[in-house]
């Protein structure tokens, strides 16, 4: 059975978001606060960083989708997905 797949955002000290996916959130949060060699390079001295969203994308395709989707929504729009004023789309 394939693993479920989780889109993910991460906030930096400074208020930027993040967007990844992963099959363990935990894990890959922990490699992100532990910075090199593992966790994204763009989040490097970004911290303290703070999990602010994640949730069930289904299958590793899906979750890219959505991953590319909410990395072109404005600001605004995924500050709305991370205070619950919005929901993750079907579609994708």
């Amino acid at each position: 059975m394939a693993p479920e797949w989780f889109v993910y955002m991460v906030r930096t000290a400074r208020g930027a978001l993040y967007t990844g996916i992963t099959t363990d959130v935990e894990r890959r949060f922990s490699e992100h606060q532990a910075g090199a060699p593992k966790g994204a390079r763009s989040l490097r001295g970004k911290g303290p960083l703070t999990l602010v969203f994640h949730a069930p994308a289904g299958d590793r395709s899906r979750a890219s989708r959505l991953e590319w989707q909410i990395k072109q929504w404005t600001r605004a729009r995924k500050e709305a997905l991370v205070n619950g004023r919005l929901r993750l789309p079907d579609d994708v």
